[in-house]
């Protein structure tokens, strides 16, 4: 077994790796950019190396400064996490060369399956067949028109390299099929250092499902159940569930054997993902990720396995210690992603920001794996996901229930998260009955007038800053919870001696909160970079047309028109920073 082990990530997944190792007696080394130099997977480690740098790229994914630390620290091996370098055949090649071990795949399995092209190639050499889609790169806008003649519409435009949603953009017509091919090779660029893009056929109303696989180098391969990842906005998770329910028994053996199949033909050795989308009985090929996922934990509450122990025992050269006979799958385990945004209606604005309290659930049955602690900074150079709140329970029913309890119990200030989209979900009937699909959320659940607990402080009309303060009253002896906005003046402790002396109110910095619908003037909900200006000055444009596209956290956001008329004012470029209520542009 290793004595010391390297994690090339940050967040949750750094400080899951770090637990695991300590549990088994392996010393550990975290990296950090400058902004992390504090953060929690730092505080855990039993040494720390400054990469530099903010972004991703400046840092995390900065090829040279991670080889570099990893001959300083004396590191024998690598875990990548997911994300980042995860699925990268080249860094993972550079560490082998190195005598270091790469705790995942091979870089021949990465180059496979890391390739969604390959991948889908692959495994039609298994029979394992996907829905239609193209096995080329896609590098004109016309690619997408032609395939839209022969297959229909909607596409799913994906990235070749990536996965998560990232990079994913889908086609409704011809007229909009050059803007999403350049958005989604934008996010593919900016989160797995490549561009190249696919597409396939969207389907209608799909069930995604994984499959958990685990492969050692002495030829075993098994798979662990399976996963339900359908809850989902942005093509990205935000409630995960093991095992699929509502499936047949066949059916789920037939993914189970099939999974295995597409890791045995690529000679797959660790942990990794097959998934699939389900509809009307059958399934079809999506496909595999090379690496843990972050939903593993879900598999891991069911099973009994330590998935990152069983990672680090495949990668040490060691042999599964079950066979497939010998896999159970007990009760059942929900996981939902506590990321850091404003559910705005649906809207899932991203909300940077420190956080100013963290008051985590606990009770039998819940597990909490955070990145994060009380004081510690959500930064919008990041993915925003603050941690995961899973539970277990002897079913499906119980395990809602416990769940909406547990969300209910958790306490995060300072920022915004998807919790009341989370408890929307759980407390829907169709979500009960497990009539939902990957599509559902966007298309079928009204979040109308759902939104995040508010953070920070607002300023009002007349410039007083007004601050949250959350206070206990009593009405006929029943005691109710209040939050009040009151004037930080009014609000601000007022030292011995001082007298009533009243603060001087203050103005954001942004210009204040958004403009009220129609008004013409577009303001940045949240901090962030401007990727793309779509007009100039003096333009005309229709309501609802975009103005520009501001990246946060990864994700892209659309400014756009509030009311037709003609763009008096333009405020921004491309690959300018902007915060929270900056005016962006005003249209007269």
């Amino acid at each position: 077994m290793f004595s010391k082990v390297l994690i090339a990530n940050r967040g949750e997944i750094a400080v899951r790796v770090i637990r695991a190792c300590k549990e088994m007696g392996i010393s550990t080394v975290a990296v950090y950019s400058e902004l992390d130099r504090d953060a929690l997977h730092v505080r855990l480690a039993d040494e720390a190396f400054a990469l530099g740098g903010q972004t991703a790229a400046e840092s995390y994914i900065n090829a040279e400064k991670l080889l570099d630390v990893i001959k300083q620290s004396g590191a024998e091996a690598v875990h990548p996490g997911y994300g980042f370098f995860s699925e990268n055949s080249d860094f993972a090649k550079a560490i082998t060369e190195m005598g270091v071990t790469f705790i995942g795949p091979g870089p021949a399995a990465i180059d496979v399956m890391g390739d969604k092209i390959s991948a889908r190639l692959a495994a039609e050499k298994v029979e394992v067949y996907g829905v239609p889609g193209t096995t080329e790169l896609i590098t004109d806008p016309q690619q997408i028109i032609d395939f839209g003649k022969e297959h229909g519409y909607p596409i799913a435009i994906k990235a070749a390299y990536g996965g998560g949603g990232r990079g994913m953009k889908v086609v409704e017509d011809a007229d909009s099929a050059a803007a999403a091919l350049e958005s989604a090779q934008r996010e593919a660029l900016a989160y797995f250092g490549r561009d190249e893009c696919y597409m396939e056929r969207y389907l209608t109303r799909p069930r995604h499902v994984e499959v958990q696989v685990l492969a050692d180098s002495h030829g075993n391969c098994v798979y662990l159940g399976t996963r339900d990842c359908s809850a989902q906005r942005r093509h990205q998770k935000l409630i995960e569930e093991a095992p699929a329910a509502e499936i047949p028994a066949d059916i789920i053996a037939q993914m189970g054997e099939a999974a295995v199949r597409v890791a045995k033909g690529c000679d797959y050795v660790n942990a990794g993902t097959v998934e699939f989308l389900y509809e009307d009985g059958g399934f079809y090929y999506l496909e595999m990720n090379t690496r843990l996922q972050v939903e593993h934990c879900v598999t891991e509450l069911v099973t009994g396995v330590d998935l990152v122990e069983m990672q680090l025992r495949v990668a040490a050269g060691e042999a599964l210690p079950f066979a497939q006979d010998d896999v159970r799958i007990d009760g059942h385990a929900f996981e939902v992603r506590i990321n850091c945004e404003d559910v705005a209606g649906g809207r899932f604005l991203p909300s940077p920001g420190k956080i100013t309290k963290l008051r985590l659930p606990s009770g039998y049955g819940v597990r909490w794996d955070g990145g994060y602690e009380e004081g510690d900074e959500i930064s919008q150079f990041y993915d925003n996901l603050a941690g995961k709140l899973c539970v277990w329970a002897k079913d499906r029913p119980t395990a809602i229930a416990r769940m909406i309890r547990a969300l209910e119990e958790m306490e995060i200030d300072g920022v915004a998260t998807t919790i009341p989209a989370d408890l929307a979900i759980l407390r829907h009937p169709d979500f009960a009955a497990f009539e939902h699909s990957t599509k559902w959320v966007e298309s079928d659940l009204d979040l109308t007038g759902v939104n995040s607990k508010p953070a920070g402080a607002v300023v009002a009309e007349d410039g007083e800053t007004k601050v949250r303060r959350d206070v206990d009253v009593e009405v006929n002896g029943k005691k109710f919870a209040v939050s009040m906005w009151v004037p930080e003046s009014a609000a601000a402790p007022v030292a011995a001696g001082s007298g009533a002396a009243k603060a001087k109110p203050r103005r954001s910095s942004g210009g204040g909160a958004a403009a009220a619908a129609g008004s013409g003037t577009l303001t940045a909900p949240m901090q962030g970079t401007i990727v793309k200006v779509t007009v100039a000055e003096g333009d005309e444009v229709a309501e609802g047309d975009t103005i520009c596209v501001l990246e946060a956290m990864k994700m892209e956001n659309a400014i756009t028109a509030d009311k037709a008329g003609k763009v008096a004012k333009l405020s921004v470029e491309a690959g300018q920073s902007v915060g929270s209520g900056d005016v962006l542009a005003v249209i007269e």
